[in-house]
């Protein structure tokens, strides 16, 4: 047999068992926003990826091979995002990608994935659409997984938070014109609808806008009582300047991205108090935790001993060792058979933000369910445990609970 002949058939014997025979890593992609306005999410995600993949390969690796990231910027823009997909894919050759911070970005990007049956797992990107783009009987197969808790679980928890333990009854919305901004504003009105309450002001705000005077404004006069957010850090930081600015406090209550360093930096005291749905909070409650962060801080060193975004690094790091998982109990890179056995995953994963005891079916793609979550306040410059029965229990191991689904 000819040399050539020969190696062009064992390539594709080594293809068909999905295996990159000419590569001796596994490629994985990181796609995020690590400059900009986003990039303390998704510098923290990109972290924690990096964190676990050391831990992994130092411990062997997956199936023999060290985890290999390719690492790219996509700066929050969806056009980027789909640029580097299509790098990924084509000439990289990724196996997996982790990442997507926003949901615009995923929701243009994420179908070449589909298309070339290659796992995607939204470790940070929330928008309550994004597992459900290709989903039966419209597509046979879902490649997009996710295990950050969506819009249509937070949506719910703001409400309920603001109407049902606080007992406001006036609320105005201030959401920023992105797709993360506008879907979050639609599930937080149906939310309230669920309540019989209309929201007495409901405004826009646009990526970069440093003055939100007109829109408190808009909302002070109708009588809020309290103000529900669906933007990122530094926008949020301007409400909550704004509302310094015009001598009108009243709390800010929102989804997680209140979190951000870039929020609780940028609005200083005037963001004291902001309350947002949380899946992890810095705080070393069990050994797994205390683990993740003592690497985390000695790795990283971030400043304050603050994790700029905890949720998006535990989300992350965790999403990395359910990714390790699937393709050891696959035994194989092939994207089909990485996704079967996530719908079907034997092993349970022992993670910091929950354990994951066969996270995904072919049904359902998400590995957050509504217990998981607790809220988080601002408090001291870091977000701790809003309400002490969370903080008590917060050692408990949580596990998925396919009855607890968003209202």
């Amino acid at each position: 047999m000819k040399p050539i002949l020969k190696t062009t058939m064992l390539a594709a014997l080594m293809a068909s068992a999905g295996l990159a025979w000419s590569d001796d890593t596994i490629k994985i992609g990181v796609s995020g926003p690590f400059t900009g306005g986003s990039s303390s999410m998704g510098v923290s995600m990109r972290d924690g990826v990096r964190l676990a993949t050391q831990e992994i390969n130092k411990a062997g690796g997956v199936l023999g091979k060290k985890i290999e990231l390719i690492e790219r910027d996509d700066e929050a823009k969806n056009e980027r995002g789909v640029q580097i997909a299509q790098e990924l894919i084509n000439k990289e050759h990724v196996v997996a990608d982790l990442g997507f911070i926003n949901t615009g970005v995923a929701q243009a990007a994420q179908r070449f994935y589909q298309e070339a049956k290659i796992p995607v797992f939204n470790n940070v990107a929330t928008g309550s659409i994004l597992t459900k783009q290709f989903i039966a009987p419209e597509f046979s197969e879902n490649y997009i997984f996710r295990n950050a808790a969506s819009d249509s679980i937070q949506a719910p928890m703001i409400v309920e938070e603001a109407v049902v333990r606080r007992g406001f009854k006036k609320v105005a919305i201030l959401a920023d014109s992105t797709n993360y901004g506008q879907l979050g504003l639609a599930d937080l009105e149906k939310a309230l609808t669920a309540k019989s309450i209309k929201a007495v002001a409901t405004e826009k705000f646009n990526i970069k806008d440093i003055d939100m005077t007109a829109q408190l404004l808009k909302a002070k006069e109708a009588g809020a009582e309290v103000i529900l957010t669906y933007g990122i850090g530094p926008e949020l930081a301007q409400i909550a300047n704004g509302m310094t600015k015009l001598g009108w406090k009243v709390p800010m209550i929102g989804s997680w991205t209140l979190s951000m360093a870039n929020f609780i930096d940028n609005a200083g005291q005037g963001g004291q108090g902001a309350r947002m749905p949380q899946t992890f909070i810095q705080e070393p409650n069990t050994v797994k935790r205390k683990t993740f962060i003592d690497a985390y801080l000695k790795e990283f060193k971030p400043k304050n001993n603050r994790i700029d975004s905890p949720v998006s690094a535990a989300q992350a790091y965790d999403s990395v060792y359910l990714l390790a998982a699937a393709i050891k109990q696959a035994g194989s890179t092939d994207g089909v058979k990485i996704r079967e056995a996530l719908e079907n995953l034997q092993t349970k994963v022992d993670g910091v933000v929950m354990v994951y005891d066969h996270p995904f079916t072919k049904s359902d793609h998400e590995a957050i369910t509504a217990n998981i979550p607790i809220y988080g306040e601002v408090k001291s410059g870091k977000v701790v445990y809003a309400y002490e029965e969370d903080r008590l229990k917060g050692a408990d191991l949580k596990l998925k609970d396919s009855k607890a689904k968003a209202k």
